[in-house]
């Protein structure tokens, strides 16, 4: 049981909530944002007091009917619900490592995939495998050491991504939200893991807005449909993406492909030709 990110996640979901959102009465002006700690108690069919010393991280281990009392309270989804339980100690946590290697049919259909950007991320956002047209579309991965391959510490913590997002990519602000989703829920599956706590850490010393994104305690990830990549040689070019989770890993196959016919299509079959050599004007 993780007593200070539970008292702090049930904290930042209370807080967010308003009377209404429960169907409570608004009431005289309150001093502090959401609900208080009474109504949630109330609401979830608990006492007052046991509630108050969660979120003090005071208390002990809430038992399954309580914690799904608190969660229905909170309006949790299912993706905060989950994270709850694995925070009070609950649900099998994954004490190990998050792997790296990725299946062999999975590198096979890398290769095999027509007309589509193609790569593989760990559950902290490593580039693990790609194909080529990903390394034409986005950059050339076997260039770059594999320490800088992971996109959350290109997004928040290279300085030429303040003032240019990586890629050229117009979701930037989202993927950083994104990003700090994933990184929360792989920090509740891989507590021991120095590779997923080190980037957490470096992230939070070295990004204040990571910081803040992160303090937020949120869990449930926006997906993230279409982005526009504006590439150096042929222009803009905007995608539909797809996001495989290849569960037995807890990797992420993404997909990147154009409307058949569109401008966008074009320019990732001339860069399917190009590959990742470099124009010259004639």
């Amino acid at each position: 049981m993780d007593k200070i990110q539970l008292a702090a996640f049930l904290r930042t979901r209370r807080e967010r909530l308003r009377p209404q959102d429960v169907g409570l009465p608004a009431g005289p002006r309150r001093r502090t944002p959401g609900l208080r700690r009474e109504e949630v108690a109330v609401l979830a069919h608990i006492s007052t007091e046991y509630y108050v010393r969660l979120e003090q991280a005071r208390a002990p281990r809430p038992s399954g009917e309580v914690l799904a009392g608190i969660a229905g309270a909170l309006r949790l989804t299912d993706a905060e619900s989950d994270h709850l339980h694995v925070l009070a100690g609950t649900a099998p946590t994954r004490t190990g490592l998050h792997r790296r290697d990725v299946r062999p049919s999975i590198l096979a259909l890398l290769e095999r995939l027509p007309q589509t950007a193609g790569f593989v991320t760990s559950a902290v956002f490593e580039v693990l495998a790609w194909n080529d047209l990903a390394a034409a579309l986005m950059e050339d991965f076997a260039e770059v050491p594999p320490e800088d391959r992971n996109l959350a510490r290109r997004a928040f913590l290279d300085p030429a991504a303040a003032d240019t997002p990586i890629y050229g990519i117009s979701d930037a602000g989202e993927f950083k939200q994104h990003a700090a989703v994933q990184l929360r829920v792989a920090r509740t599956r891989y507590p021991s893991d120095p590779a997923v706590t080190g980037l957490i850490d470096d992230l939070l010393a070295g990004s204040a807005e990571f910081a803040r994104l992160w303090h937020r305690h949120d869990v449930q990830a926006r997906p993230m449909l279409t982005k526009t990549f504006h590439h150096r040689m042929v222009g803009p070019v905007t995608v539909d993406c797809d996001s495989l989770a290849l569960t037995d890993r807890d990797q992420h196959l993404i997909l990147y492909s154009a409307a058949r016919g569109s401008s966008s299509a074009e320019a990732l079959a001339l860069l399917d030709v190009i590959g990742t050599q470099t124009l010259h004007a004639s």
